[in-house]
C-alpha cells in the first residue's frame, strides 16, 4: 500500500520549509502529515527520493595532547529561548564532501582545527528526529587544536566554546540543557578515560 499519496509545500523559507504529506494509515484512512525539511521542493524530500543525503554534520572533536577534553558549545537556540549544551556543527553545503563540511564548520564555530579520523558507517547519515523532520546528519569524529575563537561566528549566532573534561562533561550532564546526540556521546567519553575513539577499530 502506497502510504503517501501527495505532498504539497507551505512555506518557502531559505533553509527550512513545512510540508504536508496526504498520508495514508494502516486501515486505509487518509490524513494530513506535517514535516520539516531542509529540502528545496517537494520531489527532494526524503518521503519521495528515499537518499538518506546527510544534510548536517556533527563534529565530535576531542583536545589536548592527553586527549581528556571534548570541544562543546553552549549556543542560544530560539526554540527553546535559552542556551543549550552542544556539539558543533552545520549544514552540509551543496557539492560539499562531509569532511570539508566538518573542517569548515569547526573553524567556523570554534576557531580550532579539526582533523577527522576514519570512522566507517559510524559516519554515515543518521536521523535527527524522524517524528519532525527528514533532516539527517553525520558524525564526524577527529582532534582539534588551537586557540577557541568566535571571529568565525555570525552575527545570529551566540555561542560559547567549552573544553570539557570529563568531570565537567558529568556536571553538564546533570545540570545543563544538552542536545540528545551531545549527551549520548558524552556518557560514551566519561566512559572511556582510554583513548576515545578506540570503538571506531573494534572487531
Amino acid at each position: 500500500m502506497r502510504r503517501i499519496k501527495n505532498v504539497k509545500k507551505l512555506t518557502n523559507n531559505p533553509y527550512l520549509n513545512l510540508y504536508e504529506l496526504q498520508a495514508t494509515g494502516r486501515s486505509g484512512g487518509e490524513f494530513p502529515y506535517y514535516v520539516a525539511s531542509r529540502r528545496k521542493n517537494e520531489g527532494q524530500i526524503k518521503a519521495v527520493t528515499k537518499d538518506n543525503r546527510a544534510d548536517g554534520v556533527i563534529l565530535y572533536g576531542v583536545y589536548g595532547e592527553a586527549r581528556d577534553r571534548v570541544v562543546l558549545i553552549r549556543q542560544y537556540r530560539y526554540p527553546i529561548g535559552d542556551y543549550v549544551y552542544e556539539f558543533p556543527a552545520g549544514l552540509v553545503e551543496q557539492g560539499e564532501d562531509l569532511c570539508a563540511a566538518g573542517i569548515r564548520e569547526m573553524k567556523e564555530e570554534t576557531g580550532l582545527a579539526f582533523t577527522p579520523v576514519p570512522a566507517g558507517a559510524f559516519s554515515r547519515p543518521f536521523f535527527t528526529t524522524a517524528g519532525l523532520t527528514d533532516e539527517s546528519c553525520a558524525m564526524l569524529f577527529g582532534y582539534c587544536e588551537g586557540i577557541p575563537t568566535s571571529a568565525g561566528q555570525e552575527d545570529t549566532e551566540d555561542i560559547q566554546v567549552i573544553l570539557a573534561d570529563r568531570e565537567e562533561c558529568r556536571r553538564i550532564l546533570e545540570e545543563e540543557k544538552v542536545a540528545l546526540m551531545c549527551a549520548y556521546m558524552l556518557m560514551h567519553f566519561i566512559s572511556s578515560p582510554e583513548e576515545p575513539f578506540r570503538f571506531l577499530n573494534a572487531d
